[in-house]
């Protein structure tokens, strides 16, 4: 008897023993360096002052490869980033300017501690500190390496900031994440007018074109006025993308099975969906070759902006017409694949407003100005987008000449094509006049 309560004691035993193993086998870290830069042809750079950078976010599942553990599993992102000083001045790499809440490498690592011990937890910590990009560049030297931070959908913008003696430089990049579901992945604005004309227009050319195009954005058919087409900006895709992205706007996914899931099940528990899709308008035959948001903490909530790249230029550059507008509620609908859309609010230049003050505070804006074109509304007799939603409004688009580089909000040009009030004001009184 004392033989046999021993023989089952010890079956525990065995069996927290093969646990143990598996757990270790399951914390192995096997590493596989990715090469330089980690994706081929796909890392973004900007030169100035005889300094270039360059920058990729990694996917995922590259992210794994390269450090052997699931950065993604406990929200951690990795950007490759690459300094080259062509420049006489060293400088210093900002860090805390990429991501105030980066994570130091041994901080990183210890997040995957679980599992191993002694030798295995120190090499994973030492790879960890190998591949951190470094803080310091000397003249002529070239340095890269890994950043980590709270993962972000979709991508992230990267802001890089180099000091030397008595001066800064500052580089820019909104950085995609690829293949991860988002609509910007199938904007190609080389390809839309390809075998079309896109005159190059002046000023005033482009004020006339601005005011003959529709009010509003409309359904499938061509039929009825959808929200209004009430914003338009001039530049490049890498430009906007990286101007709203430093505003705080995030790209979103696409409409399919698994978006539409996410969005119900955030629509019903409350909770945030940073990257919800945007249902589909349309103009130009075709609907919004972007959409973008700037979220808040529950999916009812946020700003969202549809862009459509226009068949003309503006002095050489890509013009984009596009609406915005301010979620604050969700609401069932037929008329939305998802099922669901959002509650806009009424007061649409207020969002109008907020979206051009944004963009100047992030020094994005070299000149804007307003023009006619979507028909001046009152707050007693509002019009009514596809799903039923009220707003009104002066009538005006907004233009916004994007800067190449950082023009302070003082230095931004105001080109008077039209004055408007505030729109704070405006919407307790009634509205008179027309829109152009």
């Amino acid at each position: 008897m004392k033989d046999s309560r021993r023989v089952r004691h010890r079956q525990p035993s065995a069996v927290l023993l093969l646990l143990a193993l598996m757990a270790s086998a399951c914390a192995r870290f096997e590493p596989q360096p990715l090469p330089t830069p980690p994706v081929a042809g796909v890392a973004t750079s900007a030169e100035r002052h005889d300094v270039t950078v360059s920058a990729v976010v990694l996917t995922d599942e590259q992210a794994r490869q390269h450090y052997g553990v699931d950065l993604a599993s406990r929200g951690v992102q990795a950007t490759w980033l690459r300094v080259r000083n062509d420049s006489p001045a060293r400088y210093w790499f900002l860090v805390a300017a990429f991501d105030p809440d980066y994570y130091a490498p041994n901080e990183a690592a210890y997040l995957f501690r679980s599992g191993l011990v002694g030798a295995a937890e120190e090499r994973l910590a030492a790879h960890f500190r190998a591949e951190a990009m470094p803080l310091l560049v000397e003249s002529g030297e070239v340095v890269d390496g890994y950043l980590l931070a709270p993962r972000q959908e979709g991508g992230r913008y990267v802001n890089v900031e180099l000091v030397g003696h008595a001066e800064r430089l500052r580089f820019g990049f909104a950085l995609p994440i690829e293949n991860e579901g988002f609509d910007f992945e199938d904007v190609a604005p080389d390809a839309l007018y390809a075998d079309k004309p896109t005159p190059d227009l002046d000023a005033s050319a482009l004020r006339e074109r601005l005011r003959e195009l529709p009010c509003c954005a409309a359904d499938a058919a061509g039929e009825g006025e959808g929200d209004p087409l009430n914003v338009v900006m001039v530049g490049s895709r890498s430009e906007v993308f990286a101007a709203l992205a430093r505003s705080g706007w995030a790209f979103t996914h696409r409409i399919d099975l698994r978006s539409i899931g996410r969005l119900l099940g955030a629509a019903i528990a409350g909770t945030p969906y940073p990257v919800a899709p945007v249902s589909p308008l349309h103009l130009f035959e075709r609907t919004q070759d972007v959409s973008l948001q700037r979220a808040r903490t529950a999916i009812a909530q946020r700003n969202h902006m549809r862009l459509w790249l226009a068949p003309f230029r503006y002095q050489g550059r890509a013009v984009w017409v596009g609406q915005v507008s301010r979620d604050i509620g969700v609401k069932l609908t037929t008329k939305s694949p998802s099922l669901t859309t959002h509650v806009i609010d009424p007061q649409i230049d207020e969002t109008r407003e907020y979206l051009l003050q944004s963009l100047l505070v992030h020094h994005t804006v070299e000149r804007f100005g307003f023009v006619g074109g979507v028909g001046a509304t009152a707050a007693g007799a509002p019009h009514h987008n596809l799903t039923g939603d009220p707003y009104y409004t002066d009538g005006l688009r907004l233009v916004v000449v994007l800067a190449r580089g950082l023009v302070p909000p003082e230095n931004a040009r105001n080109l008077h094509w039209r004055e408007i009030g505030d729109p704070v004001r405006r919407s307790a009184t009634p509205l008179v006049g027309n829109d152009d």
